[in-house]
């Protein structure tokens, strides 16, 4: 994959040497080399924090964070639920993916304009972000293991990307050309996803650079940045104005900030997150891109729903580093409209397929649910944004809802196909067939608008900087698997926390508490919504005052070896939807744990009707058995309970009397359920999550 330096490429390498000393990064990021090369290594702390100690996101400095990330690389997830999803991440998905991008185009793109490659551009004007995505899966999985030859492609396909940019700054493989004139003009802004690539690009090259120094691509971004938009674009009187189109700029500008320091990045955030009266748009516009208005002016989440949770990540973004109080009243407003009306049982988001939009209050079609994988994604970022802002577990709790249920289904068992959309009933012969898909199949290798497939990679690449945060007075979980992290506390003592657990199968967890001297300070353990009875011990010593939904203090003098032992209540919950989801009427679904679980046409004993699950109910106030197979779908509790099938003596007309009496043929069966995230991982199949009752 060795290249002779081209000539374009030598031009993008001097254009950086003449912007940046060769001694120091931008805003005072030391760097022994400026193109960031293999084997240099920053030899100093930027303005943020240290490089390679930074959280999913960096919220070391940020004034109004309650809580502090803990970095990826401090976490070790060992053998158990996510270990499996992870250890297929990393090699299955992200090696992959990387054939897939390749062999639709996606490196052509960049390679036509150094002159390396004659195809025409290919994809979507976005598809930039799918390599940067891509990128940031890598960077994250990076930050907690090498990969010598995964680095090493990454290296390459960085190089070919950079020398693509142009002496002034920009950087995007569609607006050359004959398309050069239509760069950010307004409707290229609203449509045509420049800022969205370039927010992609700055948040993959944060991630690869936190995880090996190497900071080619950063510095790409920031020449984008600074070169390009910078004097162009703003509230200025000679600058035109922005619109991002599809949020995505903000919280990567924020990042930027926190990575180098330089706070005019957090107001340019800000003047995009306020808009500008200078660009016409429509109602219609503002509505389905969730931008060009000022963001504190919106009182419900509607339009594009990915563009919503991303434009709310921003703004959370935004009020970590500002403490803006309109802000912060603003997001709870529009949480609030999520957690009342918009949010599935499993954690997505989105319920209309026509602009991929949230729908109205309480509009959550099952069928025809989108729930694309990037909305439950950016839901997951959100909440951990206002679970830093807080300390809150409710935010914690709706995260573990997305990440267990609407992410984790995003992507197959063995890691090589994806759901675009994440329905909650499907027939492949019906209407439910993902229009992504020219066969119609739910799952895919390969999508040309393939924004989910690397967004799911990067999520489960970074999980482990989601489990733990610090604050002023100790430590707090958030999420349970066995895992170990090495850490400190916030006033520099080193501490060492070791989980063991069968979750989310079982809901005991042991956690070791180990500070590096004897110290006093508070662990606050989750609580989650879902456990009904909890019981917290300390050293064999029960606590009192555990609730549900919310974070247990435990403040005392820790030593090593310390041992917390908490006992979740796994007992099947039954769940019943507000009277105001018609769709749902007569219906429940099945949750244990934090998994919703679903049938599948394949695991019932009566499958005379096909894939049609209609004609099956359960019945309420019958007992729910657990089980594990572990010989089934990589190893999953199910569920049984008792119900009945039962379908019509005879076929009646579309319409009939309501007084006569319609003849059913009714028999005893036993429902078999699957936990959610595990569905069409066997072939298609009928599958629904609300399930019909009987009372018996």
């Amino acid at each position: 994959m060795q290249r002779t330096l081209s000539r374009r490429r030598f031009i993008a390498s001097a254009a950086a040497a003449s912007v940046l000393p060769a001694t120091l990064g931008h805003a005072g990021i030391p760097s022994s080399s400026v193109l960031g090369f293999p084997g240099d290594e920053p030899s100093a702390a930027p303005a943020g924090s240290v490089w390679d100690k930074a959280g999913v996101i960096d919220l070391t400095h940020s004034p109004f964070a309650k809580l502090k990330t803990v970095p990826v690389r401090a976490v070790t997830i060992e053998d158990g639920f996510w270990a499996k999803r992870r250890a297929t991440n990393i090699n299955s998905s992200i090696p992959s993916m990387h054939d897939e991008l390749v062999a639709h185009g996606r490196m052509n793109n960049f390679l036509r304009l150094e002159g390396e490659s004659s195809v025409s551009q290919t994809g979507p004007v976005y598809s930039d972000s799918d390599i940067y995505k891509w990128t940031e899966a890598v960077g994250f999985s990076l930050q907690t293991a090498d990969h010598p030859e995964l680095r090493k492609t990454t290296e390459t396909m960085i190089q070919e990307v950079v020398a693509a940019q142009e002496p002034g700054g920009y950087l995007n493989t569609y607006y050359v050309g004959d398309r050069k004139p239509l760069r950010m003009l307004y409707p290229t802004q609203e449509t045509g996803h420049e800022l969205y690539n370039i927010g992609h690009l700055l948040q993959g090259s944060i991630a690869y650079y936190r995880a090996t120094g190497d900071r080619t691509l950063l510095d790409a971004g920031i020449r984008f940045i600074d070169q390009f938009l910078i004097p162009g674009y703003g509230p200025g009187k000679n600058q035109k104005g922005i619109v991002a189109g599809h949020p995505e700029i903000e919280m990567a500008l924020v990042e930027l900030y926190r990575t180098t320091g330089k706070r005019e990045y957090v107001d340019l955030a800000g003047y995009i997150l306020r808009g500008d009266d200078r660009i016409p748009l429509t109602s219609g516009q503002i509505t389905y891109m969730f931008c060009g208005i000022p963001f504190t002016s919106r009182t419900k989440l509607e339009g594009h729903a990915v563009r919503a949770m991303y434009a709310c990540c921003g703004a959370t973004d935004y009020y970590l580093e500002t403490g803006d109080a309109d802000y912060w009243k603003t997001l709870n407003h529009l949480w609030a409209d999520l957690a009342e009306h918009q949010l599935y049982v499993t954690g997505g988001v989105g319920a209309r397929e026509a602009g991929e939009a949230f729908g109205d209050a309480y509009e959550l079609p099952n069928a025809r649910a989108y729930g694309e994988s990037c909305a439950a994604i950016g839901n997951m970022m959100w909440n951990w944004r206002m679970l830093a802002a807080s300390g809150d577990a409710r935010f914690a709790d709706v995260m573990e809802r997305a990440l267990y249920n609407g992410i984790n289904s995003g992507m197959s068992l063995d890691g090589t196909t994806y759901c675009y959309r994440n329905p909650l009933a499907f027939d492949p012969s019906g209407d439910s067939r993902d229009r992504h898909s020219p066969e119609g199949h739910i799952r895919n290798p390969w999508y040309d608008t393939t924004c989910c497939p690397p967004n799911l990679e990067r999520t489960f690449a970074s999980l482990p900087g989601y489990f733990y945060s610090t604050s002023e007075d100790g430590v707090y979980v958030h999420l349970y698997d066995n895992s170990k992290m090495d850490w400190q506390l916030q006033d520099g003592k080193g501490l060492q926390m070791v989980q063991t657990t069968n979750y989310p199968w079982e809901g005991d967890v042991k956690l070791t508490v180990s500070p590096s001297a004897p110290a006093e300070f508070a662990v606050y353990v989750r609580i989650p919504g879902w456990s009904a009875k909890s019981t917290v011990k300390v050293n064999g010593r029960q606590m009192e005052g555990a609730e549900p939904g919310k974070y247990f203090a435990i403040r005392r003098e820790w030593s090593a070896n310390d041992v917390i032992e908490l006992s979740f209540d796994m007992t099947t919950q039954l769940l019943k939807a507000n009277p105001a989801v018609v769709e749902d009427h007569g219906r429940v679904a099945f949750q244990r744990g934090p998994l919703v679980y679903c049938m599948e046409h394949l695991d019932q004993t009566d499958q005379q009707y096909g894939m049609n699950l209609t004609y099956f109910s359960t019945h309420l106030g019958a007992e729910t058995s657990a089980r594990f197979e572990p010989g089934l779908l990589d190893g999953v509790m199910v569920l049984e309970h008792p119900g009945s099938l039962s379908h019509p003596v005879q076929a009646e007309g579309l319409y009939f009397s309501a007084s006569k009496t319609e003849r059913l043929q009714e028999a005893p069966t036993t429902l078999k359920l699957i936990p959610y995230y595990a569905w069409a991982n066997r072939g298609p199949a009928g599958m629904q999550v609300w399930i019909p009752y009987k009372n018996v």
